[in-house]
């Protein structure tokens, strides 16, 4: 049995929809999709991540938006990416001196609510915005020559025009390792089925 670790995105969670759409379509295969909920605070969460990589071995991650930062900080195993968010870091960052004020903190609540079920809690605080600069800082760190690094990105990807996501960004540190869709942010089952689970066989070594 092959295991994937799939690290969800900015308020996702363990029943975050790509993963659980890959569950079913994979383990014919003999792949597992591990997909757990990890807290907003970046240093609490890569402490969490880094336990479950101890514990179940992946043979592959999977980096969704924001949860990119946290794969590139995990060494030694091939990567993929849907919508890495490489410019959140410091966009967050920006953020920690107006999140004392509590309008700020309420209009960052309004427009990125806590989503009811298995979901990551948004917690929009000074303490823990700050320290997205030395989190994308760690994550840049990480990157291991000659570690495989491949990512999606949809050319509708709205993120784009605020800098969140960034494929100049992708390219200064992996170079042209990326395929672009014609879609959004939140990658469509259409290109999960033609782009993603394609290339997950590929780099599991069990292509059809």
């Amino acid at each position: 049995m092959k295991t994937i670790l799939y690290i969800h995105g900015m308020g996702g969670g363990g029943d975050s929809r790509i993963p659980n759409y890959l569950k079913p379509l994979l383990l014919p295969d003999g792949i597992q999709v591990v997909i757990r909920t990890y807290d907003f605070d970046p240093e609490i969460g890569h402490r969490q991540i880094a336990s479950w990589v101890e514990e179940v071995h992946p043979d592959l991650i999977i980096g969704e938006s924001l949860g990119a930062i946290q794969a590139l900080r995990i060494q030694g195993i091939p990567h993929l990416f849907v919508s890495p968010s490489l410019g959140a870091p410091a966009q967050l960052y920006k953020a920690w001196r107006l999140a004392a004020f509590p309008p700020f903190r309420w209009y960052l609540h309004h427009h990125y609510p806590t989503k009811e079920g298995d979901r990551q809690e948004l917690k929009f605080t000074s303490e823990v915005l700050r320290k997205y600069k030395a989190h994308g800082e760690a994550a840049i760190a990480a990157i291991e020559p000659g570690g495989y690094y491949y990512a999606f990105f949809g050319r509708q990807d709205h993120y784009k025009k605020s800098g969140i996501v960034r494929i100049d960004l992708w390219e200064r540190y992996f170079g042209q390792t990326y395929t672009e869709y014609d879609g959004t942010h939140f990658m469509e089952a259409e290109y999960i089925d033609s782009l993603l689970i394609p290339r997950i066989r590929q780099v599991l070594g069990l292509e059809k």
